[in-house]
């Protein structure tokens, strides 16, 4: 099978890596991809969102299937742009249709939909810019902390925890005033709930879903969760306090209903569904809902996949995911994000990078890189995930580690307390 895959960050790469073990995959390009994806496929530089060269390249290379990584062009409409060309409307699409993204795309309209199927969420209300004077009189009568949230996409970066009323009404303002762009037209105030945060993750065909290894990541740049939020500083798989119980509460009360929902409202769905929820209590609740897989989280959950990622997609295709069992490696696996000086603010591109090939007993999945001759230069904020698989959570950490010391480049930073709050558990 000819396959193209959308996207250019750390998810991609390892989803790359993962196809490419596939006997079902005979040819992988990656558009536009990274100095890793170039060894495990042809990166084609090819624009994710110009669905019209997107189209094109898939009749020009008989391209049998199309995997989209990120989230923009789910949420763009991609999935429908296929159905609606007669000549690629019968090759698949691993990812929503539009109307399905919008559980990514609006966090009103997910807030909406978990109220319409008595999904557990935090209270919340929300709000425009001709709302701003009776959303700013909200915020001061709010308990604290407060979480906003902008509405649309904003590269993971549209939450703010305010632990101050000052500091809420100020970043409402500047949220609604235009600091995410478009994304902010419209900010959710959300009830902050205490516990501990990880992640789910689902592939369904619209009818049935299979459940993937969970994981817990690290989305505030400074060690002890301090800072702002960033894309993900790293991840762990399994989570320890996921138990027996907490599953099936999650699957009883989240999942299914999530599922049964998209169908019941005629959402074509055949794709991931990223839950992020949090443990209150024991009691789980969802933080937010992505329409494509995690990142740094599909950098541990992938590895730990037993199964033939490139089979799964073909049975999300033509809806038999009933017939298949998810298999997983019961190793623990851990990764540790290399960014960029000053990220996730100003930071510099073009660092040379060195030691990627002295890196041992671990998966370096690149992110943001790309090739210049024989040298590897940085070419985003998240540079590098390392990855490692250990018997336990100490010596899986223990590799990575190790290798975040030995990869070099000019502003590296890393957290050194990744996974650290479970060891204890």
């Amino acid at each position: 099978m000819i396959i193209l895959l959308l996207g250019s960050g750390g998810r991609e790469h390892t989803f790359a890596w993962k196809m490419a073990q596939s006997k079902r995959c005979s040819r992988l390009f990656i558009a536009p991809g990274n100095a890793g994806t170039s060894t495990c496929g042809e990166n084609v530089q090819i624009d994710p969102l110009d669905f019209n060269a997107v189209g094109r390249f898939v009749l020009e290379n008989k391209v049998e299937m199309v995997v989209v990584g990120p989230e923009e062009p789910l949420v763009r409409g991609i999935w429908d742009y296929f159905q609606e060309n007669e000549a690629l409307k019968n090759i698949p699409v691993i990812g929503p249709s539009k109307a399905g993204a919008v559980l990514e795309g609006s966090k009103a309209w997910s807030k909406k939909f978990m109220q319409r199927h008595k999904i557990p969420t935090a209270a919340y209300r929300e709000f425009t810019a001709a709302e701003l004077e009776s959303g700013v009189e909200y915020l001061r009568q709010h308990p604290l902390p407060i979480v906003l949230k902008a509405d649309g996409l904003a590269a993971g970066k549209g939450v703010v925890i305010c632990e101050k009323h000052k500091v809420a009404e100020q970043e409402f303002r500047d949220m609604l005033d235009g600091k995410f762009g478009a994304a902010g037209e419209r900010v959710v105030v959300e009830e902050f709930l205490t516990g501990i945060e990880f992640s789910v993750f689902v592939l369904t065909d619209g009818k049935t879903y299979k459940i993937l290894p969970e994981a817990k990541d690290y989305k505030r740049i400074g060690e002890k969760d301090t800072g702002p939020n960033t894309g993900g500083m790293g991840a762990v798989s399994p989570v320890p306090f996921v138990d027996d119980t907490m599953w099936q509460k999650v699957e009883e009360r989240i999942i299914a209903p999530t599922v049964k929902g998209l169908r019941k409202e005629k959402i074509v769905y055949k794709g991931f569904i990223f839950f992020g929820l949090i443990n209150v209590g024991g009691e789980p609740y969802v933080i937010e809902y992505n329409c494509r897989m995690g990142d740094p989280e599909t950098e541990v959950v992938l590895p730990r996949l037993k199964n033939d990622l490139v089979q799964l997609f073909e049975n999300c295709a033509k809806g038999t995911l009933g017939r298949v069992r998810i298999r997983a490696d019961k190793k623990i696996a851990t990764t540790i994000f290399l960014v960029s000086g000053g990220y996730p603010d100003h930071y510099e591109k073009g660092k040379v990078m060195s030691g990627l090939d002295q890196v041992k007993g671990s998966l370096a999945f690149h992110a943001g890189t790309r090739r210049q001759g024989d040298e590897v230069l940085t070419h985003g904020g998240r540079v590098l995930a390392l990855t490692s698989l250990g018997k336990d959570l100490k010596s899986a950490l223990r590799k990575s580690r190790r290798n975040a010391k030995v990869v070099q480049f000019d502003g590296k930073y890393y957290r050194r307390d990744i996974g650290k709050d479970l060891e204890a558990l």
